[in-house]
Parts: structure tokens; sequence; C-alpha cells
């Protein structure tokens, strides 16, 4: 089984396309995955190039897409060591790479600034390594 740490991006291109990972894959995340996804489909309501319904019927289909959700003291104390090693003024970045990190093999993300922050913290993997064994 590969473990692969996604982020609100990927989650949100998954559940769009009603895209699942090969069952030999697990999907992990901090616990704000869903929140912060959220939050993305609301400013595409607010800037006017999604509608409500449509927003609501894409979180509908990321609360069916199977993650593990972790957001235990040890993940939050590693995103906290991570942002103050890179000088970096969130949490929320180095909260996907802590668990990737830490419960990953691999992060998936189609965040091209997270990638590039990514690159020097933890392996990254391409949407399609999602649907391969």
């Amino acid at each position: 089984m590969t473990r692969f740490a996604i982020d609100p991006p990927t989650a949100l291109h998954l559940a769009r396309e009603g895209l699942r990972p090969h069952a030999a894959h697990q999907l992990v995340a901090p616990s704000s995955l869903r929140s912060r996804a959220l939050e993305l489909l609301l400013g595409e309501v607010r800037a006017g190039t999604l509608e409500d319904r449509a927003a609501l019927e894409i979180h509908n289909s990321l609360t069916e897409l199977k993650v593990r959700l972790l957001g235990d003291r040890v993940s939050r104390r590693n995103a906290w060591d991570l942002a103050r090693r890179f000088d970096w003024d969130r949490l929320s970045e180095a909260e996907y790479l802590s668990v990737a990190q830490l419960q990953a093999d691999a992060l998936v993300t189609l965040d091209p600034g997270l990638a590039a922050k990514a690159a020097d913290v933890v392996p990254l993997a391409p949407v399609d390594a999602l649907f391969t064994e």
C-alpha cells in the first residue's frame, strides 16, 4: 500500500472529476483538508466562477472521498518546526508537508507554491500516481 498526502486543490480535483485512487493506495491529509477545500469553493462562488449549487455538489463528492484525516500533536508540532525552519508566516502549508513527512510516501499537490516548498522536504508524486498500482 502506498500512502499519499493530498492538499485541498488535489482533493477538489478528485471530487470534481469523480475520481477515486486505486484500491492499493491510502490518502492522508491534515484534519483541516475539507474546511480549506470548502474555502476554495467559497472563493470561486464569490468570484462568480462557480454557482452555489455546483459548489455544494462538489463538497458532497469531497465528503465521500476516503481520506485519513490527521490532527495529532506530533503532526502539529512538526508543522510548527517546518514553518520555523523555513521562516514561513503561516502553518497551513506546513501542515500538509508535516503529514506527508510523517505519514505518507509522497505528497500529491496541484499547487505550484506548495510543490516548490515540498521539494526540500518530502517526495512529490503526480496526480496520475493515485490511479496506478
